[in-house]
């Protein structure tokens, strides 16, 4: 009689065991995967606002001449007709 008792106990035990550690995934593995998939989530969140806002830089450099005369004055140095470009040059410390 102890011996069934002993034999089933076994059996529930490794059940259990089989059913929190056995298949294809674990437990553990399954709660990995899922704290996985929210970051990769979370990373495509991110993703998609950072592709929305270069959309929208795209958008206005195309066709915004506000966004497209800064881009011209800070990117490449120009000048409006009767504007004049001044050059400051911090002072050099080292001569005498």
């Amino acid at each position: 009689m102890i011996a069934r008792l002993v034999l089933a106990a076994g059996i529930v035990v490794a059940a259990a065991v089989f059913a929190f550690q056995g298949g294809e995934y674990s437990v553990l593995e399954w709660l990995e995967l899922e704290r996985d998939e929210r970051t990769e989530t979370a990373r495509i969140v991110q993703l998609e606002r950072e592709i929305d806002s270069l959309a929208d830089l795209a958008r206005r450099v195309e066709s915004d001449p506000e966004t497209q005369e800064r881009i011209a004055r800070e990117q490449h140095g120009m000048l409006k007709p009767g504007e004049h470009a001044f050059i400051l040059e911090e002072p050099d410390d080292r001569q005498p």
